[in-house]
């Protein structure tokens, strides 16, 4: 009897393919990568050859590939996004910068996927190792692709995105009337006139994201042979896990296959199964 229930267990055991973005991204999905490889899981973790935070481990097979900036680069990139979130100014300035920062990662993602897409051994070796799904960072889409490319189920691990990208991509509604927009300096008590503003928030970031985001749909498209967009990346994934503390931010509503598992900045919680 125990050596079939230790057999059950080998069985049920998966192999997983994890693709995550840099930074702190990365700190707060380790520990989940760290629990499925104790579980039994096979994980092999794919990532660029420079990275700030994301090393090899005991816990999981890494796979690298090249890129064409230094670690001084990023390190300059990340520290210049970083920057703006502590500066003051007008709505006109602070909007500037943030697009500045989220472009300048953007184009750093889409450069280092580009190089990734184009290493045909490396995709010949993701094709012929059967992974059961994709986990992965939606910040930066580059593993969204490659679920899509591979024709595997998708977990989505995240804080947020930008523009409420989220929100649309998983049908989650997001009333101006109710949900202050970044920027805005609202809370969700508003009077009429602060609702008013609030949903003059929204042009913008139409603006923002489609600028920020478009190099990944046209990567993706390039790459897939057929017409990609943002949220054709975004909608296919089976499961949302929400890094998100509601005590610490406005309650949002969230669809059947969007799991909040909490922050980096709260206690450990064991995962549901």
């Amino acid at each position: 009897v125990l050596l079939l229930l230790s057999l059950l267990g080998l069985a049920a055991a998966g192999k997983l393919l994890v693709v995550p973005a840099d930074g702190s991204h990365w700190l707060s999905m380790r520990e989940v990568v760290d629990i499925l490889r104790q579980r039994g899981h096979e994980v092999v973790v794919l990532a660029p050859e420079v990275t700030l935070h994301i090393k090899p481990s005991k816990n999981f097979v890494m796979k690298r590939h090249s890129v064409p900036y230094t670690e001084e680069d990023l390190k300059k990139q990340f520290q210049a996004f970083f920057h703006f979130s502590f500066e003051q100014g007008s709505f006109l300035e602070r909007f500037v910068k943030a697009y500045q920062g989220v472009k300048r990662i953007t184009d750093f993602g889409v450069s280092s996927c580009g190089h990734l897409l184009q290493n045909k051994e490396l995709i010949r070796y993701l094709e012929e190792s059967k992974f059961d799904a994709v986990l992965t960072d939606p910040v930066l889409l580059c593993g969204a692709i490659l679920a899509k490319y591979l024709s595997l189920p998708a977990v989505y691990f995240l804080r947020g995105m930008p523009c409420g990208l989220d929100f649309d991509a998983t049908q989650c509604p997001r009333p101006p009337s109710y949900v202050p927009r970044g920027f805005s300096q609202l809370t969700d008590h508003m009077d009429f006139l602060q609702r008013v503003k609030n949903l003059l928030h929204d042009i913008p970031d139409i603006f923002l994201c489609d600028f920020a985001f478009e190099p990944f749909s046209k990567l993706a498209s390039e790459f897939l042979q057929q017409d990609v967009t943002v949220q054709d990346l975004l909608r296919q994934a089976s499961v949302w896990l929400l890094r998100s503390d509601f005590i610490l931010e406005y309650p949002r509503p969230l669809m059947p296959n969007i799991i909040p598992i909490g922050g980096v900045n709260c206690a450990h919680k064991e995962l549901s199964q």
